[in-house]
């Protein structure tokens, strides 16, 4: 026995302990509501729809009762219709053919003088299903509603407009003055649905924006009564009247105010009104908050008007609530484009947001950073990105890294603190410094002579202090600057230690003692371990007192099953053997780069090698050796 009524098969379902229940259900309660369809009973067609709209909501094929809901459209009396509006909303859509038999049913509703809500009830159907047929022959009665003495149906009217417009953009000339004239309205209600309607024409002609910026000083004069208007317990929400209303005004103000200076002059007062009389401390007026600022920067204001919508994302900033400050973060972002200067002000809640719990914000906080950060600021921002990258969580870090490395590429104010920099991340962040990176840093490094010595002492003390931590960026370029610079390290050949810099006590047996340590290194990667190798290399000619060492080192390789490796120490091995009177010769210093032509080289490696369809391994293995001219020297 199927239940009677709608509220008995929610019980039913929900009973269900299994899926395969809740279908026996189902087609039992689908098999008794075709039983009953049959029957053309018509006093309880509207208890068999709303079972049926439920049966559509859980999943299950409602076709068999379409044509019931237009038959409970065409009765009479208003819970009927009420129902088969419903059900057709839900049950039918656009594309169906079948909505077209209920079009003369609509026209009739629409025409309806009796009942305000059958009218409205027909509205809202034509709302959200009706297609573009049914708009353009039932455009004519929406119009004529549009003026009716009744608020309720002017809205609803108002509402049902934007749907045809959307399907028939050709009757945007026959209802934008009538949608201009709902914003003399008294009622609230009907205005909100005008300026909702405006809204919709603009965006969709743009020539109808020129004609509607004589309407500016309308739309002012409603949002300031709203701001002075007194308590309306009809339109207050938290203390605000009709945020609703005050929300699309100033989306329709950005819209006409946008590229047009004599209107955003009319606003400029009545924003500035919104701006500093909205308390945030609720959403509503969040929202209108929200909505002002991103008005001021959208039309053509002054530059104190920006200021202070900077200041309400600023106090936004600092607001509990993780969505309103993900909002602040978004539209700064949109800002800082606009005026820097006034964000700038806000830099120290922005990179506190950067250290953030909840992952969204710390990454639109990183990008807002990121945009702010110029010649003046570097150090002061990249010194408290690096303060939290030591602390953040693991999977931020390659994020976070990466953005501090281009930051300090593209902003460093001098050589050194570049080198200084970079070298911190490399120690912090090692394992997520991109190859390009450590690239770069030893091609700046190549081409400062006079500051060889003071970089391979940092690179060699930062190796010697985390040595068993270090990643391979990190023991990539030390290893580099020990092999080409390393005569520098023992006291007194590298030159005068530069202001601030700590002194270095190294004789050239650490020298070598570094490099062992290196290559004993568990799972050292084959890129590091043949810098190493080369490092060793360069040194024979370097540190005469360490050669035998040294050649061990380069020698002990000839076995390893690494190709590439073994390679190296043959052929190095061979030079110590055979060819030491040009061995000096060819371990010399690496001459000065040009940084722009070595990008371009490397980029044509990559495209000459895409070109002849290598594989990914292939290219990167191009990559390395194009790296690899930097340590043969």
């Amino acid at each position: 026995m199927s239940p009677h009524g709608c509220r008995d098969l929610i019980r039913a379902v929900r009973a269900c302990k299994t899926a395969a229940e809740e279908r026996d259900v189902i087609a039992k309660e689908s098999a008794a509501l075709r039983e009953a369809f049959r029957e053309q009973d018509p006093r309880y067609r509207h208890r068999n729809i709303a079972k049926l709209m439920y049966i559509h909501m859980l999943g299950y094929p409602t076709h068999f009762g379409q044509m019931e809901t237009l038959k409970l459209i065409a009765a009479n009396g208003f819970p009927e219709k009420r129902i088969g509006y419903l059900g057709l909303m839900l049950l039918l859509d656009e594309r169906q053919e079948v909505l077209m038999l209920v079009t003369n049913s609509l026209k009739m509703d629409l025409n309806n003088h009796k009942n305000q809500y059958i009218v409205g009830l027909a509205l809202a159907a034509l709302g959200n299903i009706c297609s573009a047929e049914m708009a353009r022959d039932l455009a004519p009665d929406i119009e004529r509603l549009l003026e009716n003495p009744n608020p309720y149906i002017r809205k609803k009217a108002a509402l049902c407009t934007i749907r045809v417009l959307k399907k028939n953009p050709e009757l945007i000339e026959e209802f934008q003055e009538k949608a201009a004239d709902l914003l003399h309205d008294k009622n609230q209600g009907v205005a909100l649905s005008g300026v909702t309607l405006m809204l919709q024409i603009c965006q969709q002609d743009s020539a109808v924006v020129n004609r509607y910026r004589a309407h500016v000083s309308t739309l002012c004069k409603t949002l300031r009564s709203l701001l002075q208007g007194g308590f309306s317990p009809e339109h207050d929400v938290g203390g605000i009247t009709n945020p609703f209303l005050q929300v699309k005004i100033l989306q329709l103000l950005r819209v006409l105010g946008r590229g047009n200076a004599e209107a955003s002059d009319i606003m400029t007062d009545i924003l500035a009104q919104v701006a500093a009389n909205i308390e945030g401390s609720r959403n509503a007026g969040n929202a209108i908050l929200y909505e002002a600022v991103g008005t001021i920067m959208g039309i053509e204001t002054i530059g104190g008007l920006r200021v202070m919508a900077v200041n309400i994302l600023g106090r936004f900033l600092a607001n509990r609530d993780n969505n309103i400050r993900y909002v602040a973060l978004n539209t700064l972002a949109k800002v800082v484009a606009v005026d820097t200067q006034a964000v700038q002000r806000h830099r120290a809640t922005i990179v506190e947001c950067v250290k953030d719990a909840d992952v969204s914000i710390r990454r639109r906080a990183l990008e807002l950073v990121y945009s702010l950060v110029n010649e003046n600021n570097i150090k002061n921002l990249t010194r408290e990105l690096l303060d939290y990258l030591a602390v953040c969580d693991s999977e931020f870090k390659p994020d976070l890294t990466a953005k501090i490395a281009l930051l300090i590429q593209r902003y460093a104010p001098d050589k050194r603190w570049h080198i200084d920099s970079l070298l911190q991340v490399m120690v912090q962040a090692g394992a997520h410094v991109k190859e390009e990176v450590v690239r770069s840093l030893i091609v700046l490094i190549t081409n400062v002579d006079d500051l060889h010595g003071y970089a391979v002492r940092r690179m060699y003390s930062a190796l010697h202090q985390h040595l068993q931590t270090a990643e391979a960026s990190l023991l990539s370029a030390a290893a580099w600057c020990i092999g080409e610079f390393g005569e520098m390290l023992p006291q007194g050949r590298g030159g005068a230690l530069l202001e601030g810099e700590p002194p270095v006590s190294a004789s050239e047996a650490d020298i070598v003692s570094i490099l062992e340590a290196v290559l004993k290194r568990p799972k050292l990667s084959v890129a590091v371990r043949e810098v190493v190798l080369t490092a060793a290399m360069k040194l024979t000619a370097r540190l005469p007192s360490q050669v035998t060492r040294l050649r061990n080192i380069v020698e002990r390789h000839k076995g390893s099953v690494l190709l590439e490796v073994q390679s190296r120490s043959c052929e190095y091995s061979r030079l110590l053997a055979q060819h030491t009177d040009i061995t000096p010769q060819l371990v010399e210093h690496m001459p000065a780069l040009d940084e722009a032509e070595y990008s371009r080289n490397l980029a044509g490696t990559g495209a000459a090698a895409a070109a002849a369809g290598a594989s990914p391994t292939t290219a990167a293995g191009g990559a390395a050796a194009a790296g690899d001219l930097l340590a043969l020297g």
